[in-house]
């Protein structure tokens, strides 16, 4: 039986809302050739506002793609986004991973956190899809041996080293209490934290652990504050870092408060109110107005989405760049064809010159200290070299942002 076209639109309608599809993805014309672009990150839930901007990241570069009429291998290609929640969950990512290789996707972006990048790195491994994550940390991602994994900015090893030369040096940390949320990137970046600043003459007073899930932290701060620390180090994300900064202050600990970039969010300001205000917070890379195409980048992300980039956003839209750069070079979007020439890239981004170490590590990648000032985030200071040596902690020219 033939339905009536209002039936076929009301069930095509239903299709997409059942698969949690907002909009249908264009199809490719005649003559076209359509490359498909996997992406995953926590798209519900508590990590969703970031998760989303990652997303935003990625759709903005296709489409910018697709409106160049990019020719490759003698045909005019259409990129298409096939973007996946991975809830933030190991398992889940893992799921999302297999279901992103069966739908034969040319390339990944993505993870957003290490606790589901690194399990999922496996399976894009194994399907040969290179995998360029532009938010995950843990150096473990990049040391397994897997030739199709890359990211676009610097990882724990070199942050968390960083931050604590930062927190023994220009905070002048003698007693040091550490919070992670024991995730692969919240204890990742602790442990390499507590390694530099043990290194650089503090001592830890303190090294207590949470959830992702918690919102209540007394127990433990309670217990931290006898221990008199001059910082207290947070290593996870804003969901909790901003009700963990309310609740220091509630119980009167006047330790500085130090994070990573899992809490360099309008949203950790927001959780946090009143309190966030002193508060530091990192990010790898420069600040956005000294990115070499920041501002541009800003402005037409605004436009775009009439939101402002919460965190990882131009990370997201540089991986999607140098991954749609590499196929150029190899003339073809057959991932075994481009791989080689991803090891090979040296592109100009949005975030900076971009190249990969041996591991597929960025290159000599800066970190930027934040601080929490009169309700926003403000310079405090830039750390690190430039992209041609990883193993620079160069200081560089410190601003304030407006």
């Amino acid at each position: 039986m033939r339905l009536s076209g209002r039936f076929s639109l009301s069930l095509a309608a239903a299709v997409m809302i059942l698969s949690g599809c907002k909009e249908a993805p264009p199809l490719p014309k005649v003559g076209e050739l359509l490359v498909k672009i996997g992406h995953a990150a926590p798209l519900t839930g508590i990590q969703a506002h970031i998760g989303k901007d990652n997303e935003n990241g990625v759709r903005l570069a296709i489409e910018e793609a697709n409106a160049a009429g990019i020719v490759i291998g003698g045909q005019k290609i259409r990129f298409q986004l096939l973007s996946e929640d991975d809830q933030a969950d190991p398992k889940t990512g893992t799921i999302v991973a297999h279901k992103l290789t069966d739908a034969e996707i040319n390339g990944m972006i993505g993870h957003l956190n290490s606790g589901t990048t690194i399990p999922a790195s496996r399976v894009y491994h194994d399907a040969g899809i290179p995998q360029i994550s532009p938010s995950a940390t843990n150096p473990k991602y990049t040391r397994q041996g897997f030739k199709s994994a890359f990211r676009t900015m610097a990882n724990d090893e070199q942050q968390g080293k960083l931050l604590g030369e930062f927190a023994t040096g220009q905070l002048a940390a003698k007693r040091i209490a550490i919070i992670d949320d024991r995730t692969a990137y919240g204890q990742g970046l602790a442990d390499e934290f507590e390694k530099s600043a043990k290194a650089n003459g503090a001592i830890i007073v303190a090294r207590e652990f949470t959830t992702d899930k918690s919102t209540d932290f007394r127990a433990i701060l309670t217990a931290i504050k006898g221990k008199q620390p001059d910082v207290l180090f947070f290593g996870g994300m804003d969901p909790q870092g901003g009700p963990l900064m309310r609740q220091i202050k509630s119980l009167g600990i006047t330790a500085i408060f130090l994070g990573g970039d899992g809490i360099y969010t309008p949203e950790f300001i927001k959780l946090a109110g009143d309190a966030a205000e002193g508060a530091y917070g990192s990010l790898p890379g420069v600040p956005l107005e000294k990115m070499p195409s920041g501002i541009a980048f800003r402005d037409k992300y605004k436009a775009r989405y009439n939101r402002d980039i919460q965190l990882y956003a131009p990370f997201c839209y540089d991986a999607v760049n140098i991954m749609i750069e590499a196929m150029k070079r190899a003339d073809s979007v057959k991932p075994e064809r481009y791989l080689p020439e991803l090891a090979k890239t040296d592109y100009d981004g949005v975030t900076t010159r971009i190249m990969f170490d041996e591991k597929g590590d960025l290159k000599g990648g800066a970190i930027t200290l934040y601080q929490v000032r009169n309700g926003k985030w403000e310079v405090a200071e830039t750390l690190a070299g430039t992209p041609t040596e990883s193993s620079s902690t160069t200081t560089l020219a410190v601003d304030d942002r407006g």
